[in-house]
């Protein structure tokens, strides 16, 4: 099942606004997850850097778990879920159908 997203469209003569469901093709579906899961790699890394620079700078013993522990922090709050990617590539196809 592929993912979709509903998003409203303005009709012209109503204040209500037309519901209009965008579907990912498989392809573009596997693209964003491959893009997303390459951020997230790249985010994992600068967040284990920034522990590791915040453990030096307050002189905090180097213990393995706990510098992991303030990456895993820093990553969830920094990392996108893959959803959020695969919402704006459908926000992105409905915006260039509706030109």
């Amino acid at each position: 099942m592929t993912f979709s997203k509903s998003f409203p469209k303005t009709v012209k003569g109503t204040v209500y606004p037309q519901w209009e469901e965008v579907f990912l093709t498989e392809e573009e579906e596997k693209e964003v997850e491959k893009q997303a899961k390459e951020e997230n790699i790249t985010l994992m890394k600068e967040c284990l850097d920034d522990a590791k620079k915040i453990f030096e700078e307050k002189e905090l013993k180097d213990f393995q778990t706990d510098l992991v522990r303030v990456a895993i922090a820093l990553f969830e709050k920094r990392s996108s879920h893959v959803v959020y990617w695969k919402e704006s590539k459908c926000k992105e196809k409905f915006d260039r159908l509706n030109k």
